[in-house]
């Protein structure tokens, strides 16, 4: 789980260089909460609520799975951790601003969901500097990325989680804010993992979600790595999630706000 698999055949990715041992995370390192029962019986009420559909003719450049008439997208594994790093990416995705348009106090709890190398985990640490940092990964080598550079930057307050397809595994009422940033439409399972989300917000807690703009065919993204406004919000208030804003400040993404009820 982690964003930016749109990338996979846009650009060649760069071999990369990670140190084998990194590969492998010591359970001190990194943290898996235990889902709860609740969260279990959830997930299967869920499957109730809203089955998935298989299809075999599909897009080449997803899993055949669909969810509320959307196909779900292939997942960029860690061999693509290099793209996630790419110099190039400040410029078209401007993750500062990202950041200062999120809203965010000193003491808030965040989680990065789908977090991947930690490329926004790091910038989020340093606004959040009497808070935390959750980054949410299902790739245990993009944890063991991540713990690398919390050693290197020393950033105490990031906390890498182990997730899976269908939790986040995070405490219950707990987080201010969630981020997804190009990782959404690449769930295996959307509606169990945004119930997954939604049990881990405090009442009043934001989601903020950014998605390449399937609205506009110039976005050099292929077509199952974008999410348009309508198809983003109709999925988020199936789990109750309620739309604050859409604002298109990004050069070529939506950043999307949702509550949860208070």
């Amino acid at each position: 789980m982690l964003g930016c698999g749109a990338a996979i055949g846009i650009m060649n990715i760069k071999p990369i260089l990670i140190v084998v041992s990194l590969v492998f995370v010591s359970a001190c390192a990194m943290v898996q909460f235990e889902p709860t029962p609740s969260a279990t019986q959830s997930g299967q009420q869920s499957a109730q609520k809203q089955e998935y559909e298989t299809r075999a003719i599909h897009d080449p450049d997803g899993t055949g799975k669909f969810y509320m008439g959307r196909e779900i997208a292939q997942v960029m594994g860690h061999q693509g951790a290099d793209w996630l790093e790419r110099p190039e990416r400040a410029e078209t995705e401007t993750p500062d601003q990202v950041i200062k348009q999120m809203r965010l106090k000193p003491t808030d709890v965040v989680a990065d969901i789908g977090a991947g190398t930690g490329y926004f985990s790091f910038r989020l640490s340093q606004v959040v500097s009497q808070g935390k940092v959750y980054a949410v990964d299902i790739q245990p080598e993009m944890l063991a990325i991540i713990e690398q550079r919390k050693r290197t930057l020393r950033a105490d307050n990031v906390v890498s989680v182990l997730g899976t397809e269908t939790d986040t595994t995070l405490p219950a009422h707990q987080l201010d804010v969630v981020l997804l940033v190009d990782a959404y439409h690449e769930f295996s399972y959307p509606r169990e993992m945004l119930e997954s989300i939604v049990r881990s917000l405090k009442p009043g807690g934001r989601v903020v979600q950014v998605e390449y703009r399937a609205e506009d065919p110039d976005v050099p993204i292929k077509r199952l790595h974008k999410m348009s406004v309508d198809q983003a919000r109709k999925e988020m208030a199936a789990v109750g999630l309620v739309w604050q804003e859409t604002r298109d400040f990004l050069p070529q993404q939506h950043f999307i706000v949702y509550e949860k009820p208070r």
